[in-house]
């Protein structure tokens, strides 16, 4: 199902149904600051594990990542020092990927996991759906073929046309971008630039 949102100023009752089908295990295809996402109720286990499916990937092995709406409810899922707090708050929303020592309110199959990805997006049409959820949302790109056209990728009509079958809700939020964020790893407790991407850090 296609659904055109804005900036701002959108159907409070297509928040809500987006929000329910979050809830209910849903998985949602949403634009962000970088590039069209795929997500789900990041506390959810079974949808993440769909995702990972989708996206041929092991979550034992491959770095997940989650969208947060504000620092302090990253702080819930993350460990964060006075330092990375700090570069953080200076950076966000922004399009950055901090890697982080993982929480203990994530679901088990974080469990095994060290790090996980934290992101604020700065893009008011996730970061509304967050906040309304109030829960972090599993996030990450969508998968693309080597030769495929980027269009399926970028453009809704054609991500829906190419995963409409795999999504509950794929919401229009315009034509999406082809860069992706900047992944900082603040694990050592130093920050280290480990991919180069639309955002350029603020130290």
């Amino acid at each position: 199902m296609l659904v055109k949102l804005y900036e701002k100023n959108n159907s409070p009752k297509d928040l809500d149904r987006i929000v329910q089908v979050l809830e209910e295990g849903g998985i949602i295809i949403y634009p962000t600051d970088t590039m069209y996402a795929i997500g789900c109720h990041a506390l959810k286990e079974r949808p993440i594990e769909r995702i990972c499916r989708l996206k041929e990937i092991d979550p034992r092995k491959h770095n997940l990542s989650i969208i947060c709406y504000d620092l302090s409810n990253i702080s819930e899922y993350a460990k964060i020092d006075n330092s990375t707090f700090k570069l953080m708050k200076r950076n966000l929303p922004g399009a950055f990927t901090f890697i982080l020592p993982t929480g203990s309110r994530l679901p088990k199959i974080f469990k095994n996991r060290k790090e996980v990805g934290i992101r604020m997006p700065d893009h008011p049409i996730i970061m509304e759906i967050c906040k309304r959820l109030d829960a972090p949302i599993l996030t990450t790109t969508l998968p693309i073929e080597e030769a495929e056209d980027i269009e399926y990728i970028t453009t809704p009509e054609l991500i829906d046309e190419k995963f409409g079958s795999e999504a509950d809700i794929i919401i229009d939020g315009g034509i999406g971008g082809t860069e992706p964020s900047t992944i900082v790893n603040c694990m050592e407790g130093e920050a280290e630039i480990i991919r180069q991407g639309k955002g350029w850090l603020i130290e």
